[in-house]
């Protein structure tokens, strides 16, 4: 797709948003799943952290999201093997999510079969809790297998957002999520491109202000602030 802005006026545009670390994170993998797969075409605060909230309620998780540092330092409260026990099927998952959304519009499966079919494969994969997802994303091999059957759950978007999104809440700072507002953003200022020309804007964003502010200055940090400025368009 065609890409006529300049790359200069991209990186000042992005540094006028300000981007900064991240603040928040959510406690457990389990909240991880559910934000990747429920955002896929949806509205972040009116169904997906919503749905995050009745899960962490029925877990009797009262604050699902603390400090990166705090969440690193914590146990993960709901293991993706407490999920999986207690919703046997995706209609009891419903029940206490209350949406009913599924992962396409056309033949879609259940986004909360799409959330325990990811659960249970990171599962076996031996990803259970947020340091495992942690700890996998060091292991390259490891995360060509797990990935590999992840990419089989329906509904995971355009070059595998879904797949993408989840190790960025996981904590991995490279990622980004190239998402339908953060392509408009970019369409914007004259940057037309599809997802794959946007990671690779980010990521030269990434370093052009890593380089401009004397501080590292993350891909995702880039993405937040991007995706932050069109949410509130």
């Amino acid at each position: 797709m065609r890409s006529n802005g300049s790359l200069a006026l991209l990186v000042d545009a992005v540094a006028a948003l300000d981007p900064q670390p991240r603040e928040r994170q959510w406690v457990s993998l389990t909240f991880c799943v559910l934000d990747a797969v429920y955002s896929i075409g949806a509205n972040y605060d009116h169904h997906v952290v919503p749905v995050v909230r009745r899960v962490a309620t029925d877990f009797g998780v009262d604050i699902p999201a603390v400090t990166p540092a705090a969440a690193t330092s914590m146990a993960d409260p709901v293991p993706l093997s407490a999920l999986i026990s207690r919703y046997a099927d995706p209609d009891a998952l419903i029940a206490v999510a209350k949406n009913r959304q599924r992962t396409s519009t056309r033949g879609g499966i259940r986004k909360a079969d799409a959330v325990l079919r990811y659960a249970g494969i990171l599962d076996q994969h031996g990803v259970a809790t947020l340091a495992d997802g942690r700890a996998a994303l060091f292991d390259d091999q490891r995360m060509e297998l797990i990935d590999h059957a992840l990419r089989t759950v329906p509904g995971e978007g355009a070059a595998g957002v879904r797949r993408g999104y989840l190790w960025m809440l996981v904590g991995d700072q490279q990622r980004v999520k190239p998402d339908r507002m953060v392509l408009r953003w970019l369409a914007r200022i004259d940057f037309h491109v599809d997802v794959e020309g946007a990671r690779s804007l980010l990521d030269q964003v990434s370093e052009s202000l890593t380089d401009r502010l004397d501080r590292v200055v993350s891909p995702w940090e880039v993405d937040h602030a991007i995706w932050s400025a069109e949410r509130l368009e």
